[in-house]
């Protein structure tokens, strides 16, 4: 197999697949143990590195965590608080207290309405799955400029990149300001050049990520890497 992760085996596999692993190799995330065999349980890349394979799946939902930065867009307002799309099994309240300016009850529609985007940080999530968001932080704000590029959460990884390093590759090359989330939602701001060049990376990634390769594929669009 090729390898484009410090060593580590990549294949595709499905559920009830069985892995074909070095002795002693151990089970990890979306690998189960059948006796003396291993068997895939999620649709995925298999990775086996060092003594453990498991299974990055090719599609996951966001699932909210306490103190993730979102971008949410505005579903419903009400006299006291927005709903947000987070791209999660629910929407996310946000309350008025939670607002960046002081809202008086009745008037939170003077200040975004539906389709707005924002950016803001998930402040609770309890045992039902209700997620409250707040906008009280730094760099949290309605979003005003630039362009919003919907990738999978379980890609977010691979955009970031090892120690950040394949983001500053997309920074640098596009000469765009880009924020990355938590729940697979990237901001990107700057002229339309750049724009387009960063959403080209992007949309390489999303399409082509799970393959070998990845590295010298970005290259080719965003220059060597020196």
């Amino acid at each position: 197999m090729n390898s484009n992760d410090g060593g580590a085996e990549l294949r595709l596999v499905v559920p009830g697949d069985q892995i074909d692993a070095p002795p002693g190799t151990q089970p990890g995330s979306g690998v189960c143990k059948r006796g003396d065999s291993l068997i895939a349980t999620k649709l995925g890349e298999l990775k086996i590195g060092g003594d453990v394979a498991h299974v990055v799946p090719t599609f996951t939902k966001y699932l909210p965590r306490s103190g993730d930065l979102v971008i949410g867009y505005v579903e419903a307002v009400m006299n006291n608080l927005w709903f947000l799309d987070v791209g999660g099994p629910f929407n996310a309240l946000l309350p008025m207290s939670l607002a960046p300016w002081k809202v008086e009850f009745g008037a939170a529609r003077e200040h975004m309405g539906y389709g707005d985007a924002v950016l803001a940080r998930v402040m609770e999530v309890d045992e039902t799955h209700s997620v409250v968001a707040t906008m009280k932080g730094v760099g949290l704000r309605k979003i005003k400029e630039g362009v919003i590029f919907e990738m999978p959460p379980h890609l977010m990884g691979l955009v970031i990149g090892s120690n950040g390093r394949t983001l500053q590759r997309l920074k640098v090359a596009s000469d765009c300001r880009i924020i990355t989330t938590q729940n697979g939602r990237i901001l990107i701001d700057g002229d339309s050049k750049g724009i387009a060049v960063a959403r080209k990376a992007l949309q390489m990634i999303e399409e082509t990520g799970h393959a070998p390769g990845l590295h010298s594929r970005l290259n080719g669009i965003l220059g060597d890497d020196e």
